[in-house]
């Protein structure tokens, strides 16, 4: 998956992480909070502070201890809730790490880690364009009509788990 982009929800402003699987036009939507949306988007957009934020103060500690941050995953949606691992290499040794999606992710794009995404959560919480999608405007503003008329309980799928 690849970070597509920050957008807010249109009815409480709460900033929502767009991620787009690699080989085909799904879109996995998930509302983060506004410091993690900042921490994203300022690396994203290639911005820095005079001093270190916590995910860059996280991901300048991990690289002092020689920890290597090897993917990050949402691994599974519950009671509308998204869950997500870390995935760290120290050494021969390969650890696993619980997080907040929007934790991962911020790490993930100061590492360059790989972001994945568990096949349940993309059938069960993705939206899919039918036709390829080239242009970003095209795409935020389909995914902001969408945007209008959801809610995170929509995403709780079929079984109301």
């Amino acid at each position: 998956m690849v970070i597509y982009g920050v957008s807010f929800d249109m009815v409480g402003k709460q900033p929502i992480v767009l991620l787009k699987t690699v080989d085909s036009n799904k879109f996995l939507p998930i509302w983060i909070g506004h410091p993690e949306a900042a921490a994203i988007l300022m690396k994203l957009q290639g911005q820095t502070t005079p001093r270190p934020m916590t995910h860059d103060l996280l991901v300048d500690m991990l690289g002092e201890l020689e920890v290597k941050c090897t993917q990050v995953a949402v691994t599974e949606l519950k009671d509308n809730t998204f869950f997500a691992s870390i995935t760290l290499a120290i050494g021969d040794r390969v650890i696993q790490i619980d997080s907040r999606p929007s934790d991962a992710l911020a790490l993930a794009v100061r590492s360059g880690a790989p972001i994945f995404a568990a096949e349940d959560v993309i059938a069960e919480s993705a939206i899919e364009f039918e036709h390829d999608v080239e242009d970003t405007e095209e795409v935020v503003d389909r995914f902001k009509e969408f945007l209008d008329q959801v809610t995170p309980e929509d995403f709780a799928g079929e079984s109301g788990e």
